[in-house]
């Protein structure tokens, strides 16, 4: 689940590194156990997570899923956490509001800055969803949140591009919260900090997954 789920690697890679450490299972099998825990795995990462940033930067990505073009809507905070992900036909106001709405209830609070691009659809979904939030439109200040989408475009390619909606909301809701947990910002502490965060992350996973680490 983890190595799945953390980098990208196929779902016959992760069976080959496993049989490498004697442990015989099928792809079909890995696949399964992602739809049995993932999403139950992401729900407990996000309870034990610190509480987000109250600057959210907000993006949307085309993305083609069975043939259909989608957008994939991302909401990052100012330390590059990922807050929620939706994935949406269109790109239009109400798909705008959706998230923010979305967003709100999983956050039970607003932020005290919005950042977007300048698509017309987030100032006229904030405008009814959250009057009084600051609004800042521009793309040069939105760097964060198009950034946290390419770990998405990664997968996208190692997975030849997602099935259905269904499955790509499945996927990423589970893969960014596994992301959020090891997301250390290496290049802001001392190796020794990050030794020590990196494992204090392993021992959560190992709390939540129910596995040890490794030794």
């Amino acid at each position: 689940m983890w190595l799945y789920f953390r980098f990208p690697l196929s779902l016959r890679m992760v069976e080959e590194m496993l049989a490498a450490r004697g442990i015989v299972v099928s792809h079909e099998t890995v696949r399964q156990w992602a739809l049995k825990f993932g999403r139950e795995f992401a729900c407990r990462i996000r309870r034990r997570l610190p509480r987000a940033g109250d600057k959210w930067h907000l993006d949307e990505v085309a993305a083609k899923i069975a043939g259909v073009q989608h957008w994939l809507w991302r909401a990052v905070d100012q330390t590059g956490v990922v807050l929620d992900v939706l994935v949406q036909s269109r790109r239009g106001k109400r798909s705008a509001k959706r998230l923010l709405r979305k967003l709100l209830k999983r956050q039970c609070r607003a932020p005290r800055v919005m950042v977007t691009d300048k698509l017309p659809s987030y100032g006229a979904a904030k405008r009814e969803v959250m009057p009084g939030v600051e609004h800042r439109q521009h793309k040069g200040l939105n760097n964060r949140a198009e950034n946290s989408h390419q770990p998405t475009r990664r997968r996208e390619r190692q997975m030849k591009r997602f099935k259905s909606p269904r499955q790509a909301q499945r996927f990423l809701s589970t893969h960014d919260q596994i992301a959020n947990l090891f997301h250390l910002r290496r290049d802001h502490v001392s190796a020794v900090q990050y030794r020590a965060a990196r494992a204090r992350a392993f021992e959560v996973w190992a709390g939540i997954s129910g596995v040890a680490a490794a030794a």
